[in-house]
Protein backbone atom coordinates (compact mmCIF):
# COMPACT_ATOMS: atom_id res chain seq x y z
CA UNK A 1 0.00 0.00 0.00
CA UNK A 2 1.52 3.11 -0.53
CA UNK A 3 1.47 6.65 1.26
CA UNK A 4 -1.63 8.90 1.39
CA UNK A 5 -0.43 12.46 0.19
CA UNK A 6 -1.02 13.68 3.57
CA UNK A 7 1.49 11.55 5.09
CA UNK A 8 3.88 11.77 2.36
CA UNK A 9 3.45 15.98 2.70
CA UNK A 10 4.22 14.99 6.65
CA UNK A 11 7.34 13.24 5.67
CA UNK A 12 8.80 15.75 2.94
CA UNK A 13 7.86 18.80 5.72
CA UNK A 14 9.97 16.75 8.67
CA UNK A 15 12.77 16.34 6.19
CA UNK A 16 13.31 19.51 6.09
CA UNK A 17 16.77 19.70 8.10
CA UNK A 18 18.97 22.17 9.48
CA UNK A 19 22.12 20.79 7.79
CA UNK A 20 22.14 21.68 3.91
CA UNK A 21 23.31 18.03 3.49
CA UNK A 22 21.04 16.10 4.95
CA UNK A 23 18.42 18.76 2.76
CA UNK A 24 20.09 17.88 -0.47
CA UNK A 25 19.77 14.02 -0.23
CA UNK A 26 16.27 14.10 1.47
CA UNK A 27 15.46 16.39 -1.51
CA UNK A 28 16.60 14.36 -4.48
CA UNK A 29 14.90 11.10 -2.55
CA UNK A 30 11.16 12.42 -2.30
CA UNK A 31 12.01 13.47 -6.27
CA UNK A 32 13.06 10.21 -7.19
CA UNK A 33 10.98 8.07 -4.88
CA UNK A 34 8.36 9.98 -3.59
CA UNK A 35 5.47 8.43 -5.41
CA UNK A 36 6.78 5.05 -5.08
CA UNK A 37 6.81 4.73 -1.07
CA UNK A 38 5.14 1.95 0.54
CA UNK A 39 3.56 2.79 4.12
CA UNK A 40 6.45 0.35 5.92
CA UNK A 41 9.13 2.40 4.34
CA UNK A 42 7.44 6.03 5.05
CA UNK A 43 7.10 4.42 8.50
CA UNK A 44 11.30 3.61 8.60
CA UNK A 45 11.85 7.06 6.80
CA UNK A 46 10.28 8.79 9.63
CA UNK A 47 12.46 7.16 12.48
CA UNK A 48 14.94 8.01 10.54
CA UNK A 49 14.05 11.58 10.51
CA UNK A 50 13.65 11.56 14.13
CA UNK A 51 17.18 11.67 14.36
CA UNK A 52 18.91 14.44 15.09
CA UNK A 53 20.79 16.11 11.71
CA UNK A 54 24.60 14.98 12.90
CA UNK A 55 23.34 11.24 13.62
CA UNK A 56 20.90 11.26 10.61
CA UNK A 57 24.05 12.69 8.33
CA UNK A 58 26.31 10.04 9.28
CA UNK A 59 24.14 7.42 8.42
CA UNK A 60 23.32 9.18 5.36
CA UNK A 61 26.82 9.15 4.62
CA UNK A 62 27.71 5.53 5.37
CA UNK A 63 29.86 6.53 9.00
CA UNK A 64 27.49 4.63 10.79
CA UNK A 65 24.79 1.78 10.56
CA UNK A 66 21.62 1.68 12.24
CA UNK A 67 21.64 0.57 16.04
CA UNK A 68 19.06 -0.67 18.25
CA UNK A 69 15.43 0.33 17.13
CA UNK A 70 16.61 1.50 13.77
CA UNK A 71 18.10 -1.87 13.46
CA UNK A 72 15.54 -3.44 11.04
CA UNK A 73 15.19 -4.44 7.60
CA UNK A 74 12.89 -1.21 6.60
CA UNK A 75 14.80 1.16 7.88
CA UNK A 76 18.19 -0.46 5.83
CA UNK A 77 16.26 -0.63 2.56
CA UNK A 78 15.09 3.45 3.48
CA UNK A 79 18.89 3.81 3.98
CA UNK A 80 19.95 2.16 0.85
CA UNK A 81 17.72 4.08 -0.92
CA UNK A 82 18.70 7.09 0.30
CA UNK A 83 22.37 6.39 0.21
CA UNK A 84 21.98 6.05 -3.66
CA UNK A 85 21.07 9.77 -4.08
Amino acid sequence: MSLDAKTLYQLRSAARRGLLENDLILQRFFNRYGNELSAEMGMALAQLLELDDNDLLDLLLSRNEPTGSLDKLDVHAVLTMLRKQ
